[in-house]
């Protein structure tokens, strides 16, 4: 066996490029490393929140209420809303700049509604000579409804019970026979529904006791002109040859 002769050279230069190569991974894996939690950003904590009740005065209606929530929960998306129908008030969990924003709000929309008088005039045409006038006066809030009946409640019997003994009993419904009005103020509209009805002389086919009633019934649309007269159109009175024309006046309530 033949020894090779040894070269310290060739030793330093492999040793040398061992210690390259371990000082360019150092270098690599500290590159590699995340960055310190002094250079990252902190992270955002959640702002403070407060809960507040807050009364309605004008709201009254629970229509009015939900539409009020509604606004809030689109208006603020990060709040907590809550309404108490029977208290008229809303409840808020939010930041306290939220609630302010929320009170803001509330203030603009809980504002009383506006009134009118409605007068409905009747005149009762005899031949296309006025025989007679009549006035009826409803007071309406904007967005609600008014209802006025002025007449008879009549007796229907629609069932009998044990016909063969003697504790023999009916069941009546009542039926509304004069003249009813429904208006309602829908913006800038007045909507009119005018029912007029009475008692017929003949009898019903079906049995002795069933009425005949006679009715005629107007439905109009009118713009809400305050202190104009409006004609809504005429009504012929059931059972006569006499007929009424309609007029309305809005005025508001002060």
């Amino acid at each position: 066996m033949k020894l090779l002769p040894y070269r310290a050279d060739r030793v330093r230069t492999s040793v040398s490029i061992l210690a390259a190569l371990a000082l360019t991974g150092s270098f690599a894996c500290a590159g590699a490393q995340t960055p310190s939690t002094e250079s990252s950003p902190s992270n955002p904590k959640a702002a403070p929140t407060s809960v507040e009740t807050i009364h309605l005065i004008h709201v009254t209606a629970n229509h009015d209420l939900n539409d009020i929530q509604t606004d809030l929960r689109n208006m603020l998306p990060t709040a907590a809303i809550y309404g108490a129908q029977t208290q008229s008030a809303i409840s808020i969990r939010a930041t306290p700049e939220d609630i302010e924003t929320a009170k803001k709000l509330i203030a603009d929309l809980d504002r009383p509604r506006k009134g009118y008088r409605v007068t409905y005039t009747f005149t009762e045409m005899d031949n296309g000579k006025p025989a007679g006038v009549q006035h009826l006066m409803l007071l309406v809030v904007a967005g609600e409804k008014a209802v006025v009946k002025h007449g008879n409640r009549v007796p229907i019997v629609t069932g009998m019970f044990a016909k063969e003994g003697p504790s023999q009993s009916s069941q009546v419904q009542y039926v509304d026979v004069g003249l009813n009005i429904e208006a309602t103020l829908d913006g800038d509209r007045l909507r009119s529904k005018v029912e007029q009805s009475s008692m017929a002389d003949e009898k019903s086919g079906i049995g002795m006791q069933d009425p005949v009633i006679h009715q005629t019934m107007l439905e109009a649309v009118s713009d809400l002109a305050p202190g104009r007269r409006s004609v809504l159109g005429s009504l012929d009175i059931p059972g006569t040859t006499r007929r009424q024309e309609v007029e309305v006046v809005v005025e508001p309530i002060q």
